[in-house]
């Protein structure tokens, strides 16, 4: 099939376009031009590159143009963006999936969460993702385009700042876990924080491709096999330097002073949604097998930015 990814060249794209090119598909990659893939894959010889800005009102136009077969949508933000894109492609293309988020969920009241017991949305994003999915629902049951929505956890992958055990990308973390000293943690440090690698996001992806009646009308958490809270993730990240994790709990005040303003609003915002999601729904309908526990992600994204000298540590990893 001719596939079109919209923002292939992000941290999911990254992984799905080798995966949708060595599967024999046809693949066009359209994104603004401003960034090259994170990994190197001779797949990416294969795909025709296309430059548009999702900002411009003709994009749907340009998308529908290069008449897919299949849209994958990466990088939409908003439902009107949403919407638009729809209405342009339906009756055309066969079907279009939608990259959203777990933050579609707000803070946990019963774990796992699942596709169904979602707690109403936090803040401006959350509830964007979660209008974007069920519109996207309602579409594909009133017999309109067939669409798929899924939605990734805390990606991780080669090349980025993975969220760190205090919910934020703060690389101070890591120097500390490294070297042994006092960690400040907000909270007593039970919170859960819900880690993907990227190129388990791009399976999901690609077997709702193959999958479409399955997956029509569907929406799928896109997370590991399991969550690391506070806690279990800063132990696990400081014996991967032969150290062992010193953790200082504070409160949220005294965080906010020494951590920053932004740091500590991010560290917030991972943590007060205390998120842990099952991928059942995932396993049943498509066959979902992910390749890597969360600490197996981080470690190899972490372990990246080391031998690329973008991660400043005490001590060298041990494993």
């Amino acid at each position: 099939m001719r596939i079109v990814v919209v923002g292939g060249s992000g941290h999911i794209g990254t992984f799905l376009v080798p995966r949708l090119v060595r599967a024999g598909h046809e693949v066009v990659n359209v994104s603004r031009g401003q960034r090259s893939h994170y990994v190197d894959d001779p797949a990416w010889s294969q795909v025709r590159p296309v430059t548009a800005d999702r900002d411009d009102p003709a994009f749907p136009e340009t998308v529908s143009g290069l008449q897919p077969d299949v849209v994958v949508d990466l990088i939409c933000f908003t439902l009107e963006s949403a919407t638009a894109l729809v209405e342009r492609l339906r009756g055309q293309t066969g079907h279009l999936l939608h990259c959203g988020s777990i933050w579609r969920a707000g803070p946990s009241l019963k774990l796992p969460v699942t596709e169904e017991n979602g707690p109403p949305p936090l803040g401006e994003y959350g509830i964007a993702k979660d209008a974007i999915a069920r519109m996207l629902k309602e579409e594909t049951r009133s017999g309109g385009l067939v669409t798929t929505s899924v939605h990734p956890g805390h990606i991780v992958g080669p090349g980025w700042h993975p969220i760190g055990p205090l919910g934020n990308v703060d690389p101070a973390v890591w120097r500390t876990l490294s070297a042994g000293d006092p960690l400040d943690v907000p909270g007593i440090g039970t919170e859960f924080m819900h880690h993907v690698h990227a190129d388990d996001v791009a399976q999901i992806f690609e077997a709702a491709i193959d999958r479409r009646e399955a997956a029509a009308g569907e929406d799928f958490s896109a997370v590991a096999p399991s969550a690391l809270n506070v806690r279990g993730y800063a132990r696990i990240a400081a014996s991967w330097f032969g150290q062992e994790a010193r953790l200082r709990p504070v409160t949220w005040v005294d965080f906010r002073r020494t951590a920053g303003d932004e740091a500590a609003e991010t560290s917030w915002e991972h943590l007060v949604r205390d998120h842990y999601f099952s991928i059942d729904k995932a396993r049943a309908l498509l066959g979902y097998a992910p390749a890597y526990e969360p600490e197996q992600a981080i470690l190899e994204a972490v372990r990246w930015l080391i031998d690329h000298d973008q991660l400043d540590v005490a001590t060298p990893l041990t494993v």
